[in-house]
């Protein structure tokens, strides 16, 4: 059990990482000439980067920003709320509180990449294709879901 949990306990602490880099990275779309990639706050050449997004004023960019922000709020109080938890409570409710947070994590990140994934994701038609943010961010929600319920399962233990 202890192992399981240190186990858990390394791979939230990745999914925190994963989705740091993920949110601030501009590349969540690259161009298939490599020299331009786009991210949720700039875009970036070669040479510089800068404010001057296309559709940097539409409110789907800005619910995207929103959401993958508060996925990595509510992920951080998840692993605080871990280690508060594994000191002072007893065994029966000890993980209820940081998996149901884990698991609103989990619900931000979904509904963040995929308003981004509905909405951008195949912008141009063939001249991008996905960066290391956009599949860093679909990791983690994929992680924060295992990590969720896994904290959930634990908490019968």
């Amino acid at each position: 059990m202890l192992v399981l949990l240190a186990g858990i306990f390394v791979v939230h602490i990745a999914t925190v990482i994963m989705l740091f880099v993920s949110t601030i990275a501009n590349v969540w779309l690259v161009s298939n000439t490599a020299d331009a990639s786009v991210g949720l706050w700039k875009n970036c050449t070669n040479v510089s980067c800068s404010d001057s997004l296309s559709y940097a004023s539409e409110d789907a960019l800005k619910t995207v920003q929103a959401f993958m922000i508060l996925s990595i709020i509510f992920c951080v109080i998840a692993l605080l709320v871990l280690v508060f938890q594994l000191f002072t409570m007893e065994k029966g409710n000890r993980f209820f509180l940081s998996g149901a947070t884990t698991l609103v994590c989990w619900l931000c990140i979904l509904v963040g990449m995929s308003i981004y994934t509905s909405r951008y994701a195949n912008r141009d038609g063939t001249q991008y294709h996905h960066g290391y943010s956009y599949i860093l961010g679909w990791i983690c929600f994929c992680f924060s879901f295992i990590i969720g319920v896994l904290y959930l399962v634990l908490r019968k233990k």
